[in-house]
């Protein structure tokens, strides 16, 4: 089981901004943040998830070698395209619209965008279509 996972980003600020409205409309906002200092020189992160657990994270450091899939649950099928619509309004771009994905599973209904660095985050409901 996963507790935790962290992407490096080319460009901290302007992925804060991409993250922060996307991954609102799915109700994860910043809930940590560790500047360069506190680290010692090993980098600034930002903690992405709910009141005392972030479980998404971005940080600086060396430049990211390939894409990354995340996948983020979804409440329903609205929610699934309220996160692709706020992604693509912050600089996203379309790597799968909105729908169903039934060759994953009946009722898999999914988005995918490509973050500014290339990496595809998706948001998933796993239930009938809505």
């Amino acid at each position: 089981m996963l507790d935790h996972v962290g992407l490096t980003v080319s460009d901290f600020a302007r992925s804060r901004a991409f993250y922060e409205a996307a991954l609102a409309v799915l109700g994860v906002f910043v809930v940590m943040e560790v500047t360069e200092e506190m680290t010692g020189g090993h980098g600034a992160h930002l903690g992405f998830g709910v009141p005392d657990n972030p479980f998404f994270w971005i940080g600086t450091g060396k430049a990211p070698g390939s894409g990354v899939h995340v996948a983020f649950a979804a409440s329903g099928t609205a929610a699934v395209d309220a996160f692709y619509q706020a992604a693509i309004a912050a600089g996203g771009r379309d790597n799968g619209a909105p729908g169903l994905r039934p060759h994953y599973h009946p009722g898999y209904y999914g988005a995918f965008v490509l973050d500014p660095d290339g990496n595809n985050i998706e948001a998933v409901f796993h239930g009938a279509a809505q």
